[in-house]
């Protein structure tokens, strides 16, 4: 049985109040890709009717029930060329709910469908949350999840049809604001090693610019085709053994989650206002925040305790001229790459005395990576020195497969608060695991610092698009359009430090940055060391308006607080059944 099949993304531009027009606009173009030999044919968010409705009275006329009149017309086709079909539609169920829905329809009918969880401002306008959660649906071309548009912004949404066997997440959307193919897009094929066919619309729509760019993900994040403006199909192919691999990087993120270290995603901290929240029975409330500098330093650790000390003196010192008051060093920046066994430190002992000096001397926070020895147990640890001496530790969760031959995994989070903000710590491999960061996130962190030692590809370009965006949303080339850390940043509402080891003879690229907490924000509040040793400096502001509920969104955390944890038990299941 073949596990090479060809898929195909089609871009077109609804127009409201115009359903008929459009169904027969849709079927054409998935006849094309079918004749073309597609065995997959998705198709954009609400593509028979479009998008842009005002309230449930002026879209009722154009609901339908799934099965209905249109999927079956969908299904006619499906089975004239053994295809399957994903359409995007308004439904209505018995009880006269509207919903943004997704449907899958094969030769013999609807297979399965989704209703989009996670709204975007304009669906509570029309339609309920979405209830079924989740889904995988088993087809003889693989295992098929669906998702809608705004739903991909959340981390949990993807991973748990990974997790449930998905081997190509077909997203439909009416995606805007930026250039696309998205970061969003990219990141969740890229954590999740799935593929993503990506159908989004283009066009104008009552005043809103929507952003084509519909793409094939592999699953190492290459874009392998996109369509960025106008009306067509994309065609591309699939290979299911590839998805099954579920790499990330090289590494098996599946069998390495830590899902006794996850139950807060169930959870909904930001539900409440999160200054009454953090802070509830005076334990441990936020600090007030401010403005304060960050950087991150990028070099290459050498085997040499001494050295490297010196390295991490010099570029705190060019750190604090800069103005920083905190600076992220990479993954054992402290003791090397090469044997951290036999490199190994206590904490305390001399390297973090030495560390503690710096930290003192120049009136900044570091942090700093390090294989740390406790007694006969060796750790890869990242340690927070602050100014006053005072060493705060965490122990890496996440261990790639070839630390386990020296490092015992860590037990648990650490958040640190300071006059910068609440801090929490990853260490490299940590931040590959989308649950890592949104427990920190969940747990009021305004930063998170990651020390790194990442080698491979988890950047991408994009040579500029066609479509005339609003305001300063850029359209041009841009040689880091996709950083995978960056979307890290953004779907938690954090900013991030990421410092990365740079050394390209050996695989480890770089791109260090600091990143903001919103990643339609432009331009970015970022900066990035793009080759080389070096520093990048950013403008952190953790601080508040004088008002009982937070103005900043790195408190505020609107993306968090659009979570819907009720359905996200899966993510702390002990094991999915198909790993």
């Amino acid at each position: 049985m073949s596990t090479i099949h060809k898929v195909a993304a089609v871009q077109f531009e609804p127009t409201m109040f115009e359903k008929e027009q459009n169904i027969a606009r849709l079927l054409e173009l998935c006849e094309q890709a079918a004749t073309a030999g597609a065995r997959l044919i998705v198709t954009p968010e609400m593509g028979t009717t479009g998008y842009c409705w005002f309230d449930r009275a002026e879209v009722g006329p154009f609901v339908e029930k799934v099965p209905g009149p249109t999927t079956n017309r969908f299904a006619a086709l499906a089975r004239k060329h053994d295809c399957h079909i994903v359409i995007g539609m308004p439904e209505v169920d018995e009880d006269g709910i509207y919903f943004n829905t997704a449907v899958l329809i094969g030769p013999d009918g609807v297979v399965g469908r989704h209703r989009k969880t996670h709204p975007y401002i304009s669906e509570p306008k029309w339609a309920a949350a979405g209830d079924l959660h989740n889904q995988v649906f088993e087809t003889p071309i693989g295992r098929v999840a669906l998702l809608i548009c705004m739903d991909i912004h959340f981390v949990e949404t993807a991973r748990l049809m990974a997790l449930g066997g998905a081997d190509v997440i077909c997203h439909i959307s009416n995606w805007l604001a930026e250039r696309t193919p998205a970061p969003y897009w990219i990141s969740r094929a890229f954590e999740n090693g799935c593929y993503v066919v990506e159908s989004n619309r283009w066009g104008l729509e009552r005043t809103v610019q929507f952003s084509g760019g519909s793409c094939v993900i592999a699953p190492d994040g290459q874009v392998s085709a996109v369509l960025d403006k106008g009306d067509g199909v994309l065609l591309s192919e699939i290979d299911l053994d590839a998805a099954r691999a579920r790499r990330v990087l090289g590494e098996t993120v599946f069998a390495q989650r830590r899902p006794e270290l996850y139950p807060e995603l169930l959870t909904d901290t930001f539900s409440w206002n999160p200054h009454d929240f953090f802070g509830l029975y005076e334990h441990e409330p936020w600090p007030p925040g401010k403005t304060s500098r960050v950087s991150v330093a990028q070099f290459a650790p050498v085997d040499d305790v001494v050295q490297n000390l010196r390295q991490i003196e010099a570029q705190a010192r060019a750190a604090k001229a800069e103005g920083a008051e905190l600076v992220v060093f990479p993954e054992l920046a402290v003791t090397g790459l090469a044997d951290p066994a036999k490199s190994a430190q206590s904490i305390p002992g001399p390297a973090t005395d030495r560390l503690r000096s710096i930290a003192g001397e120049f009136g900044v926070y570091l942090v700093c990576g390090l294989a740390e020895r406790d007694g006969d147990v060796l750790h890869n640890s990242a340690c927070l020195v602050a100014p006053d001496g005072k060493i705060s530790i965490y122990r890496k969760t996440h261990l790639a497969a070839d630390e386990r031959s020296w490092a015992t995994a860590g037990a648990g989070w650490s958040v640190v608060d300071t006059p910068i903000g609440r801090i929490g710590m990853l260490i490299g491999h940590d931040a590959s695991f989308p649950e890592a960061g949104r427990v920190l996130a969940l747990r009021g962190c305004d930063l998170i610092v990651c020390p790194a030692a990442i080698k491979g590809r988890f950047s991408s370009s994009h040579a500029g698009t066609e479509v005339i965006q609003p305001g300063s949303i850029p359209t041009g080339a841009d040689p880091h359009h996709w950083h995978h850390f960056r979307v890290r940043a953004g779907e938690n509402n954090v900013f991030l430090a990421f410092a990365n080891v740079i050394d390209p003879e050996r695989g480890y690229p770089g791109l260090s940055g600091v990143f903001g907490p919103d990643t339609f924000e432009f331009p970015r509040r970022e900066a990035i060391v793009a080759n080389g040793t070096g520093l990048a400096t950013a403008l952190v502001d953790t601080g508040n308006l004088d008002s009982v509920y937070p103005t900043n969104v790195v408190r505020r955390k609107d993306l968090v607080s659009m979570r819907m944890p009720h359905s996200y038990r899966g993510l702390v299941k002990a094991a999915a059944s198909n790993y």
